[in-house]
């Protein structure tokens, strides 16, 4: 189960510091059990009582009391009952999915998708603005408010139970002291832009790394799920990565861990986008890939996924140029993953963006021989490697849980 609680104070009752400080620990302790209850019964989708009791480590009266409360919300429900050993039937306790709805949405480089989600985390609606060859802070803003009134004027009799938005951005996201969000978006040459200014919104705004959003997405829902130790690899026109680590997404001092694809590859290398030279990206990112391919004399449609299916296909029919840009691409990935296997030790290796689906398609068992062959022989060979469970749709997804995680740890305020 996700612990989204992280380093949350000294909860256990019985601790130092009178009636004041007893009560207050008594109500976090509920509270973080409320917290634990209904994340498991999101992540499982269909549950008993007996099974949150020992899955969270409660007794069975308490999980009971919680499932209750929880009915109370409006967020859970009593779906049916199996049959015991027995005794009575025993209740089965699911997601209310009218219950609440979340926003996320995947703000790309060409364009965003903002998806409606219920509490079973069903998606419900979606909606697609840009597709321009350039954005810039000001066209995102206008997209994202475009598609978010769009959504409401089809579901206006839900926006009652509207938790809130998250955001998957193309950049380093910082939160200060004060709560306010910053995009730090290098690659793209914007100045710092304040998250605020990129929607308009009367719900509360969550934004993260869309890197980081995808891998939120894997470990409550996909590939990681479960998983204590894994790396979530996103490949596109950007490349980047979630690092998750005891079960938790880390993130560091200011949130701008796990920036792999500005890591370097090559001393004084190939120019990236984001000014520097030998970074990941500038090697294995779309643009750099299809880049090399047309510096071959390769004449081709767009700079997509359909003409990273080209590439595939004509390197699949022998084309030299073609073959040599799969190859290189391949020891390129298998040398930098390689190394992040040494350094992080994860169990799995979770491989997604349109780039990283394309290539998990066809060169799956290519990649993970190219990451163990470039990483010692004990944690290569412990290592496997596979294809994100929500495809196109993980980013937007993982930022949905966003405001998913701000209902686990308090109730929705109606």
């Amino acid at each position: 189960m996700v612990d989204i609680f992280g380093s949350m104070v000294d909860v256990r009752p019985g601790r130092a510091g009178g009636p004041a400080a007893e009560s207050a620990t008594v109500s976090s302790l509920r509270q973080r059990n409320r917290g634990q209850v209904l994340a498991h019964i999101l992540q499982s989708g269909r549950t008993t009582r007996g099974d949150l009791a020992r899955e969270c480590g409660l007794s069975f009266a308490s999980a009971t009391n919680i499932v209750g409360d929880l009915v109370a919300e409006g967020l859970v429900h009593e779906t049916g009952s199996i049959a015991s050993r027995g005794g009575r039937p025993i209740a089965v306790v699911e997601p209310r999915p009218e219950g609440a709805y979340l926003i996320g949405a995947d703000v790309g480089e060409r364009g965003v998708a903002v998806e409606l989600f219920d509490l079973s985390m069903t998606r419900i609606d979606r909606e697609f603005r840009g597709g321009r060859d350039e954005e810039s802070p000001e066209t995102i803003a206008h997209d994202l408010d475009d598609a978010l009134a769009a959504l409401r004027e089809r579901h206006g009799e839900l926006w009652p139970s509207l938790v809130g938005v998250g955001l998957g951005l193309p950049g380093i996201v910082e939160t200060g002291p004060d709560g306010e969000q910053t995009l730090y978006a290098q690659s793209l040459g914007w100045d710092a832009v304040a998250v605020r200014d990129l929607i308009h919104a009367d719900v509360p705004v969550f934004a993260e790394n869309g890197a980081k959003t995808q891998a939120m997405a894997e470990l409550w829902f996909g590939a990681a799920r479960g998983v204590q130790h894994a790396l979530v690899v996103l490949l596109g026109r950007g490349v980047g990565l979630g690092i998750i680590a005891d079960g938790r997404l880390q993130r560091g001092a200011t949130s701008s861990a796990a920036e792999w694809g500005h890591t370097k590859i090559e001393r004084d290398g190939a120019l990236c986008r984001c000014g520097g030279r030998g970074c990941v990206e500038a090697y294995v990112g779309a643009g750099a890939i299809l880049d090399a391919w047309r510096n071959t004399g390769a004449s081709f449609e767009g700079s997509g996924w359909n003409a990273i299916g080209e590439l595939l296909d004509a390197a699949d029919a022998g084309d030299p140029g073609a073959v040599a840009i799969v190859d290189d691409v391949l020891r390129t990935l298998g040398a930098s993953l390689g190394s992040l296997v040494n350094l992080a030790n994860p169990e799995r290796i979770v491989v997604g963006g349109w780039v990283g689906l394309r290539l998990m398609e066809r060169l799956g068992e290519r990649l993970l021989d190219a990451v163990r062959a470039n990483s010692l022989e004990r944690p290569g060979s412990a290592v496997d490697l596979i294809a994100s469970t929500f495809g196109g749709d993980s980013v937007a997804l993982g930022a949905a849980i966003m405001p998913l995680e701000s209902l686990v740890r308090e109730p929705l305020a109606r």
